[in-house]
């Protein structure tokens, strides 16, 4: 292990004794305390900033942030996620019309071009914190008389299910790495071209039916994704790794449903929320 890995390290401990939002101590006197160079800590320091661990605020110090969220590459809801990591979900509507599906939307939801759509716009709080901003489109055919309020504090799919009798059993996601624009940056406040992460998804209903189609953006400061991984055997017997959601997501298709299971699209492509 080099100098730098272990100091690392050693300010890893430091941080876990330190409460969010308090500062470490100053540079030199840390460099003093673990005793190493400053050139050697700041270097550490660096890499626990760009990971998310600090943050450096000009003139003032190095502080401990909040602890980004563990986002599984599963099928749940936004508002289960957040109540299992004992956090309070929320929802705030920005706007809700209905439009024209056009060409783009049609082909996602398997609709004509000419079919009405029920565009969201909300953003999503855990603890009362702007998490994500997504862009929810539905058929609105299949959600009749649908409100603002109906998307205040709920979670979308137990609405689908208890109102309109529609279960999400199977999606396909994929996930990529972008920066927010100002739109985005202004709702979720955060400064423009933050670090985020674009999810799009498509969902489908025990009947086989396309529900939605949603565009996320995740505060990247504020998240982690993690895949379990599991052997699988190929034909010729030799051992091929593969994402335990893959897995699920396989026996999702042939019909053995576990409950939560989703279809990540592609490598390293995955999840997100209602």
């Amino acid at each position: 292990m080099s100098k730098q890995e272990e100091t690392r390290d050693r300010v890893l401990d430091l941080v876990e004794s330190v409460l969010v939002g308090q500062a470490i101590p100053a540079e030199r006197q840390l460099a003093s305390e673990l005793g190493v160079s400053r050139l050697t800590l700041r270097a550490a320091l660096d890499e626990l900033v760009r990971d998310g661990y600090l943050e450096r605020r000009h003139g003032s110090g190095t502080y401990v942030t909040e602890p980004k969220i563990a986002q599984p590459l599963t099928l749940t809801s936004f508002s289960d996620d957040m109540r299992r990591r004992g956090m309070t979900p929320g929802s705030r509507t920005l706007e809700l019309t209905t439009t024209p599906a056009g060409a783009r939307l049609a082909h996602r939801l398997d609709v004509s071009p000419e079919a009405r759509l029920v565009r969201v716009k909300r953003l999503r709080l855990a603890d009362s914190k702007p998490m994500a901003m997504e862009v929810l489109h539905v058929p609105e055919m299949l959600v009749p008389g649908l409100t603002r309020s109906d998307f205040e504090d709920h979670s979308f799919y137990e609405l689908l299910r208890e109102r309109y009798g529609i279960t999400i059993v199977a999606g396909t996601q994929s996930i990529e790495p972008t920066v927010t624009n100002e739109e985005e940056s202004e709702v979720l406040g955060v400064p423009l071209h933050t670090p985020a992460f674009l999810f799009e998804r498509t969902t489908v209903s025990e009947s086989g039916r396309t529900v939605e189609f949603v565009r996320s953006i995740y505060r990247g400061d504020r998240y982690r994704l993690v895949a379990d991984l599991v052997p699988q055997r190929s034909r010729n017997g030799r051992s091929a790794g593969v994402t335990r959601d893959s897995f699920v997501a396989a026996r999702v298709r042939e019909g053995d449903h576990p409950l939560g299971a989703a279809a990540p699209h592609s490598p390293q492509r995955g999840k997100l929320p209602r």
